[in-house]
């Protein structure tokens, strides 16, 4: 995901796909657990969209305290 793509979206719709993603990333380290996980690269591609995510939302809140 990039962030232009995210700025288009909802704050609500935000904290649904972080919800998603977080839920995901627990699977993914249920996987690990059990030696599972196909794609071992996916964890770093979900902790950054998150981190993308939070990014956008802090702005979001930032940006309404100084107007």
């Amino acid at each position: 995901m990039k962030v232009k793509d995210l700025k288009e979206f909802s704050e609500d719709e935000l904290v649904n796909k972080e919800k998603e993603l977080k839920k995901e990333l627990f699977e993914l380290n249920s996987q690990r657990q059990l030696g599972r996980v196909e794609k071992p690269a996916s964890f770093g591609n979900i902790k950054r969209d998150i981190a993308r995510i939070l990014t956008v939302l802090s702005e979001r809140k930032n940006h309404g305290k100084k107007n």
